[in-house]
């Protein structure tokens, strides 16, 4: 199904119009091509970003990990903490919005160290 500015998926809401506008393009292009829908919309939303505001590498970095009885939010390479709260729940939902507003990258953590998942490249 072709998107359009008024009708597009709940993933771009999240973005700016500009990126989200480019990702609907992208999408719309890739689905004619027989892309998945869900296939469609990850490569479209990825380079959307990477078309308007840059390459991840560009971006901060930020990650979600477990320390000692608690989870923190922190700028990779960085020591300083920005969030810390008892549950990762928790603090993904502030993480989440924050890293959102400054346009970065998320990387979350298992509590055993290993890289869980990546969010907003």
């Amino acid at each position: 199904m072709p998107w359009s500015k008024n009708d597009y998926p709940d993933t771009f809401k999240n973005v700016s119009t500009d990126v989200r506008n480019k990702a609907i393009e992208i999408s719309n292009a890739l689905l004619k091509e027989g892309y998945e829908e869900g296939r469609a919309i990850s490569i479209g939303l990825s380079q959307a970003r990477e078309a308007i505001e840059g390459k991840s590498e560009d971006r901060p970095h930020y990650e979600v990990k477990a320390r000692d009885d608690d989870w923190v939010l922190r700028k990779k390479n960085s020591t300083s903490v920005i969030y810390s709260e008892d549950t990762k729940n928790v603090l993904l939902e502030k993480a989440k919005p924050y890293v959102t507003d400054h346009d970065g990258v998320l990387t979350v953590y298992h509590a055993d160290g290993t890289k869980e998942s990546t969010l907003y490249e």
